[in-house]
């Protein structure tokens, strides 16, 4: 193992290719359609944490069962939670500022990508 990887095994529970992986190629779309779901259904923001934490969780079970990682990683549980809580909050402010200037067209306008503003 690489010095990196061994750093990556000691504070994370797995190397960093597993760790990249399985956040962002494994439950990161999950992530994604969490965010969007919650979105589309005008669902507050404040129940992001707890949909992406249980994500979070699951990442850490297919680790170990996939990846030969440790099950009980609580760095590796945060960090995937974070990434998780990014994609996902992404995802929900996309879809938010295409909802208020789609829905709300006389009121509002596109500013950015994520972001609207009001008309004057």
């Amino acid at each position: 193992m690489s010095p990196l990887d061994t750093f990556m095994f000691d504070w994370f529970g797995d190397t960093l290719f597993n760790v990249l992986i399985f956040n962002l190629a494994v439950v990161g779309p999950a992530a994604f359609a969490t965010g969007h779901g919650l979105a589309i259904n005008w669902r507050p923001w404040r129940q992001l944490p707890f949909y992406t934490a249980l994500l979070s969780a699951g990442l850490r079970f297919l680790d170990y069962a996939l990846g030969g990682g440790e099950l009980w990683s609580i760095a590796g549980f945060a960090l995937g939670w974070l990434v998780q809580l990014a994609v996902a909050t992404f995802a929900y402010r996309l879809t938010r500022a295409r909802q208020m200037t789609r829905q709300y067209p006389w009121l509002y306008q596109r500013k950015g990508l994520l972001g609207w503003e009001e008309r004057h």
